[in-house]
């Protein structure tokens, strides 16, 4: 799995999901650190989670509900429970994603 994180944070279950991840489970929510090659397109989906995003490495572009917004090293996101989301990675990006039960 790519991404540049510790080891001790590679040692981490690895999420089962599209896209590489180390999970951190925890009461009330998960942590994600994410790995994202360049080129990878994620269509529209939701999620039931309020999901918060770091920007460690690359850069993401984020669309909600049909706006568009980048985000680069040290950008924090925000995308609320069953919002329609899409992501693009334009470059290799890694990322720490927080998944939030409602």
């Amino acid at each position: 799995m790519s991404g540049k994180y510790p080891d001790r944070i590679k040692q981490l279950p690895v999420f089962d999901g599209r896209f590489d991840a180390y999970k951190l489970a925890a009461t009330g929510g998960d942590v994600l650190f994410a790995s994202y090659p360049a080129g990878t397109e994620i269509p529209p989906h939701t999620h039931d989670t309020d999901n918060y995003g770091v920007i460690t490495r690359g850069e993401l572009l984020l669309t909600i509900n049909g706006s568009q917004q980048r985000f680069g090293v040290g950008d924090w996101y925000h995308v609320p429970a069953n919002t329609v989301h899409a992501a693009t990675f334009d470059a290799d990006t890694d990322e720490i994603e927080f998944w939030f039960a409602p």
